[in-house]
């Protein structure tokens, strides 16, 4: 496939404001200024996305007009799938509220991705998530970074682990203290998991020293993370929450994304110093308990003109996933720069989520995943022309039940 006379926002580089993308199976193998190949013998595909031009090159041609092109969004951070739209309890894995240590758990184990809402995302010109457990339990267990399209996870996973969930705060405090349970306390909380750190760092030692006795199926899930493969996913709303999570991450040595870090405005220096990325958000939604009441979207721009790298988040399903441009765009609308909205939901959210290699950026090597736009997504009008996955169109406006 070759996309041209696009509008192209790669996210590695300068804007291309005529330029062209050139696929090859699932990758992307060039991209430039028309201006390249304004003398080849190129027509506009005007028939199905999925035929064949008949041009010199033999290959499918789409002449986008002058649109946006931009990598694929990300989501990074949601429950997509795991808690499912329209299945209620029966269709809610994302929480076992059983134990309050669960690392053994798998995200991809519960993600179902006949949840509509995948489609729906990628209408909104969506193409990977990262997914998993939510924020009931200390530790949750492992998310799963992952394409919307498809019907077998197996063939949906990028990385698996992605990362290793955990959480502060109100969730584990209501969801065990309501039960006479530990964790009722914030110090519980932290105290929990450091029992838990503590034991899987000794059970490594032991692990790389061959004293190690016996192998265990629970430790042998924390190892990605002191080996720091993989990052903390932590779950942190207010200020003192944060500076927990940032306190015990550095305690052991270990990668963290702060997630939704509502009250980082607060304590941008801080969070900057540490230097541990923030997934801010879900900011459209309504402050439903005291941890989120100073709930903002400023929150993003502030940290990031701060020095923190910055990725948006819906947390879906508390807001909605096909939703994430707008939230983006409310972002930049109370002082996120424009470019760093853009990149709130591309490049910054995969080198958060340690897939950059793969996607975030429109860059030769990377996979075909690419949203085309009729303007800015972060724009309430504007309309998603084209969604492609793997180099393959997934989504085509031609072809819209709407239309």
């Amino acid at each position: 496939m070759i996309i041209i006379n696009g509008n192209i926002h790669t996210m590695a580089r300068d804007t291309i404001e005529r330029g062209y993308i050139k696929i090859e199976g699932k990758k992307i193998a060039k991209v430039g200024s028309m201006e390249e190949i304004e003398g080849a013998d190129f027509k506009s595909e005007k028939e199905s996305s999925g035929r064949k031009s008949k041009n010199s090159n033999s290959e499918h041609i789409l002449d986008v007009k002058g649109a946006w092109v931009m990598p694929g969004i990300i989501e990074a951070h949601c429950h997509v799938g795991i808690t499912e739209e329209k299945n209620g309890t029966s269709g809610d894995d994302g929480n076992e509220i059983t134990n309050p240590i669960t690392p053994a758990l798998r995200g991809l184990d519960a993600i179902n991705p006949m949840d509509p809402e995948f489609h729906a995302a990628i209408k909104a010109g969506i193409t990977s998530v990262m997914a998993g457990p939510g924020s009931a339990n200390v530790v949750g267990g492992q998310f799963v970074f992952m394409k919307t399209r498809g019907r077998c996870m197996d063939d949906m996973i990028v990385k698996a682990p992605a990362a290793m969930k955990v959480a502060f705060g109100e969730n584990p405090k209501r969801n065990y203290g309501d039960m006479g349970k530990m964790p009722a306390t914030r110090m519980a909380i932290a105290s929990l998991l450091r029992e838990e750190l503590f034991r899987a760092k000794q059970y490594k030692e032991k692990k790389d020293n061959g004293s190690l006795e016996e192998e265990d199926f629970k430790m042998e899930q924390w190892l990605p993370v002191l080996n720091r493969e993989i990052p903390l996913k932590a779950h942190v709303h207010r200020t003192d929450d944060i500076l927990t999570a940032i306190r015990i991450a550095k305690e052991f040595n270990l990668d963290m994304t702060l997630d939704h870090c509502t009250e980082g405005h607060l304590i941008a220096g801080e969070i900057a110093e540490s230097g541990f990325p923030a997934i801010v958000g879900p900011d459209l939604t309504a402050r439903s308990k005291i941890e989120v009441q100073n709930m903002d979207f400023k929150t993003s721009g502030i940290l990031s003109k701060a020095g923190v790298t910055v990725a948006v988040t819906t947390d879906h399903p508390v807001s909605i996933l096909q939703y994430l441009p707008i939230c983006a765009g409310l972002a930049v609308k109370k002082g996120l720069p424009m470019e760093e909205g853009l990149k709130a939901i591309t490049i910054n959210a995969a080198k958060i989520c340690r897939v950059d290699d793969r996607v975030g950026s429109l860059e030769p090597g990377k996979d075909g995943d690419i949203a085309i736009f009729t303007g800015n997504p972060m724009e309430t009008f504007t309309e998603t022309l084209y969604t492609i996955i793997d180099g393959e169109v997934v989504y085509d406006y031609r072809r819209d039940e709407r239309k």
